[in-house]
């Protein structure tokens, strides 16, 4: 399978581009930052800490996560902002995580964020010198976060152009987390009220997810990549893709995978809606199914 939107999309400017760049293995353009202001201590302690982002960087952009062949336009643009909150010793280090993932809207020159994803407990090694090796056999506190989340961006991207195309990724993801499976590590653990990554993934793989997979696909592919040309069509189809959503909010109680659909779409839905014909009746539903973001909501209604 060779993964190609813009040649799917048929964008007449990248017709050269898609002649004469060869394919490349590189899946991800990721950003990396490390903030590391909260950690106390000289600065020329953690002045190593550069060398880490650097390798952060390299280590997710460097990598081919998939047998699929991508040109250098069509990697997956995503970021991770690393906050370090605690400095345990000078090599262990406690931090919260932001994953954010995003593919582009047709005809525009704008894109959608796809998921953000906060994990807020994540503690690992790393130490002057040292460097980041990839091993799926091997657990590691620092590369199987990275891999995780490789492997979940790879699966909400690939969701996006096909009906569960993400299926493949979001087993890969299992993979490192069932590594992770009894290190006692915060984050791996499928219990408790915090959400973990492994209660995100399970969701994302259980069957009764499946039609919140699905909106994924009909949201971006059928409604945003639309709404240029056609604009109401694609209106429509995103009150279909509501209508959708107010059914699995009534099933899916609790859901880690469809708060999360909310928390990162709630400013898109209500500029999708607004000064449109649909308006009210996507503010009903809106309020509805998420009212922690009803203050956001309430903009369609003024």
């Amino acid at each position: 399978m060779v993964r190609i939107p813009a040649a799917v999309w048929g964008l007449a400017v990248l017709g050269t581009l898609l002649l004469t760049s060869p394919a490349g293995g590189q899946e991800l353009r990721c950003r990396v930052q490390i903030d590391d202001s909260q950690i106390s201590g000289a600065e020329s302690e953690f002045d190593f800490l550069n060398d880490l982002e650097r390798q952060i960087r390299e280590y997710m952009n460097q990598r081919s996560w998939t047998d699929d062949a991508f040109r250098p336009h069509e990697r997956i643009s995503c970021s991770m902002q690393i906050v370090l909150q605690e400095s345990i010793s000078l090599s262990e280090f406690r931090a919260r995580l932001v994953v954010t993932t995003r593919r582009p809207i047709y005809g525009t020159s704008q894109s959608s964020v796809v998921a953000r994803v906060n994990d807020p407990e994540w503690r690992f090694e790393y130490s002057r010198g040292s460097s980041l090796n990839h091993d799926l056999d091997r657990y590691n506190p620092l590369t199987s976060v990275l891999d995780f989340y490789a492997y979940l961006i790879l699966g909400y991207d690939y969701d996006t152009f096909s009906p569960l195309g993400g299926t493949p990724f979001f087993d890969r993801a299992q993979t490192v987390a069932d590594q992770a499976e009894g290190s006692g590590d915060p984050g791996w653990s499928s219990v408790g009220t915090q959400q973990t990554r492994v209660q995100l993934l399970s969701n994302l793989r259980a069957q009764r997810h499946e039609p919140l997979r699905r909106v994924y696909y009909k949201y971006h592919r059928k409604g945003l990549d639309r709404f240029v040309q056609e604009t109401e069509a694609a209106r429509e189809t995103l009150m279909e893709v509501l209508r959708t959503l107010r059914t699995l909010r009534d099933r899916l109680s609790q859901s880690d995978a469809l708060n999360l659909f909310f928390a990162t779409k709630n400013q898109e839905l209500t500029a999708i809606f607004e000064e449109s014909d649909l308006e009210g009746q996507a503010q009903g539903l809106l309020v509805q199914m998420d009212p922690s973001h009803s203050s956001q909501y309430n903009r369609l209604a003024e």
